[in-house]
């Protein structure tokens, strides 16, 4: 079992109280019993999230959907395997959506895996959607520095020549400012 799944499934198990059903998806191998949970009404928070997780790492598509509103959600840890699943999961859609989430205003709070997500996938969406997050983190007394500075790392990791310019402004905030000067370090021709 990986760390990722192992550490699901403890919170589930916690989540759950010890659900006999929590146990039945933890153990099945059954692409289509996981799939099901998706679908079936009625089903708690805990048991679609570790059927979607499961299944995105099995590389089934039917569990995009789910993955991508638990990318979006308020608790961290859901955020996070979401992710963890997603990049795992091959979908063509996963880029595209990680970035509109990673670019929703209204949702910024909730940015942080979106973003680790594509800098993961380092896909064609990824160095703009990172931009325009990172632009917009740029004004003052913004409280989501911990978004910009992973717009700034994974510009950085993903070495883009299009970022300078923004990874140029970073330099100008102290939080970011050691980040910004080793991520255009990291590109091609720097500052």
């Amino acid at each position: 079992m990986d760390e990722a799944l192992r550490s699901l499934t403890e919170r589930v198990r916690a989540e759950s109280g010890g659900s006999p059903a929590c146990e039945r998806l933890v153990a099945t191998g059954d692409p289509d019993e996981l799939a099901a949970v998706l679908t079936e009404p009625g089903q708690p928070l805990w048991a679609r999230e570790l059927a979607a997780f499961r299944l995105g790492v099995m590389g089934d598509r039917r569990s995009f959907e789910t993955l991508v509103l638990l990318l979006n959600h308020r608790d961290p840890q859901r955020c996070a395997s979401a992710a963890h699943a997603l990049a795992r999961l091959g979908d063509p859609r996963t880029a595209r959506a990680a970035a509109a989430l990673a670019t929703n205003e209204l949702r910024v709070a909730y940015a942080l895996h979106p973003v680790r997500l594509l800098v993961e996938l380092a896909a064609p969406e990824a160095v703009p959607a990172l931009i325009t997050t990172l632009q917009r983190r740029l004004r003052p007394h913004d409280p989501y520095r911990k978004v910009a500075l992973a717009c700034v790392e994974g510009l950085g990791a993903l070495g883009d020549p299009r970022a300078k310019p923004v990874l140029n402004e970073a330099l100008a905030h102290p939080v970011l400012a050691e980040a910004a000067v080793h991520a255009l370090a990291r590109i091609p021709g720097g500052r």
